[in-house]
């Protein structure tokens, strides 16, 4: 009986081994298998990111504090209490330099990046509005509508002036607009011009810093006043973009579906400008023109909340308001700008940088104006902030390899400030 029990027990202890035995080889083939069939790089090139500019992903938010003081201290804290370290302001050239013969006037310019640096605030200029002694409107469609290399100086000057205290330039916003570009036709090789002359600048002010080409509008409309966003990327690369920027922007609004919904979505009818998820489709291009080693950055992200059915036309007429198709109620703004994160952390990491939300409300919007629509708050120092606000504040949140949890009842993340620095 027992010889019967220990050969019994020898075949099943035989019958084991070779049963591993067989998976072994299985689980062996199959990983060879799946190791071939892997391609080397995916459509979006997330391996292809070799240095990181900007941390992925990094809160940032559009400010407008350029002519009110009381407005900009304010503004700042708010960037800190919703615990985002960048703001992107406005720095316009016409504000800075508007008599060609006159020097350029710092004071304000001053006051904003001294307020943003002792919030801890990283600051990212946007660079435009031409004063008229540089507009060029009698330039055909090839050339740029101002003075290029009039734009270089301004840049190069800023830069060094602010050497070490700017994170990034934002050169000019949505050039493949007319309206844009001095109502002009919009064209990518002219843009290259401008974006060749201020990144050079830049470059040789502050080789520190950041330059991140225009935030191109999604759209697919192709005419005078318009080109899709797609062709004139593409178009921007064959001009030579590759040698004039560190990374990428592109704009993102939500328009009317969640952020998640993806490109492809049959509800789009094939235009994907109108989702969130479009910037997959402009990685993927950056990546097809070898150009995938560097990050983007989202300049502009949001949902309106605009729900007129009329609005003001310049000539003081009503008209059908062209916003409201996509507009949303703000607690769908709040919810789907906490998931329009959430997704780029789970998704975009590491080829997604800075994501800039609009907006912390200018102190004089009123409801006529668009951009009210898509800020975090109400315009005015009386002001109600919006739930977007507290949503975003109190989101947990990714940046980088690191887990930022959300704050939490009874938990006071506030930090004090140090004291102002002497004048």
């Amino acid at each position: 009986m027992r010889k019967r029990l220990l050969l019994s027990g020898l075949a099943l202890s035989a019958s084991l081994a070779i049963l591993i035995v067989i998976l072994i080889v299985i689980l062996i083939v199959s990983l060879l298998g799946v190791s071939r069939a892997r391609p080397s790089a995916t459509p979006l090139g997330a391996e292809l990111i070799r240095e990181r500019k900007f941390p992925s992903i990094a809160y940032g938010v559009h400010v407008s504090v350029w002519w009110n003081e009381t407005a900009r201290a304010r503004d700042f804290e708010y960037v800190r209490l919703m615990r985002f370290g960048y703001a992107k302001q406005i720095f316009g050239w016409r504000d800075i330099q508007p008599i060609e013969t006159q020097p350029e006037d710092w004071s304000i310019a001053d006051e904003v990046v001294a307020e943003a640096n002792y919030r801890g605030v990283k600051l990212i200029a946007r660079l435009g509005k031409p004063p008229d002694w540089a507009i060029r409107l009698d330039r055909n469609e090839y050339e740029p509508p101002f003075d290029e290399h009039a734009f270089g100086r301004f840049c190069g000057a800023l830069a060094a002036r602010y050497k070490g205290r700017i994170a990034g330039y934002q050169v000019w916003n949505e050039p493949n607009l007319a309206r844009e570009w001095l109502n002009k036709t919009p064209n990518a090789a002219a843009y290259m011009k401008v974006l060749a002359a201020c990144s050079a600048a830049i470059r040789a002010a502050d080789p520190q810093a950041v330059v991140i080409s225009a935030g191109l509008a999604p759209t697919g409309t192709l005419s005078p006043h318009s080109i899709p966003d797609t062709l004139y990327l593409q178009q921007m690369f064959e001009a030579g973009a590759a040698d004039h920027y560190d990374v990428l922007g592109l704009n993102a609004p939500g328009y009317a579906l969640p952020p998640e919904t993806p490109p492809d979505d049959p509800r789009l009818d094939g235009h994907s400008w109108q989702v969130f998820r479009h910037v997959e489709v402009m990685r993927a291009l950056q990546v097809a023109h070898g150009e995938g080693h560097k990050q983007i950055a989202i300049l502009e992200m949001g949902w309106t909340t605009d729900r007129r059915d009329t609005i003001t036309a310049p000539d003081g007429s009503q008209q059908p308001n062209p916003y409201r198709w996509h507009a949303v109620s703000e607690e769908q703004q709040a919810d789907y700008l906490v998931a329009a994160f959430e997704y780029a952390a789970r998704h975009w990491r590491p080829w997604v940088s800075l994501m800039v939300v609009l907006y912390l409300a200018d102190l004089n919007w009123t409801p006529e104006d668009e951009e009210y629509w898509w800020a975090l708050n109400d315009a005015g120092f009386d002001q109600r902030m919006r739930p977007a606000f507290f949503a975003l504040a109190n989101a947990p949140r990714y940046i980088d390899e690191t887990y930022i949890p959300p704050i939490l009842d009874g938990i006071n993340p506030y930090t004090p400030l140090p004291p102002r620095p002497k004048t």
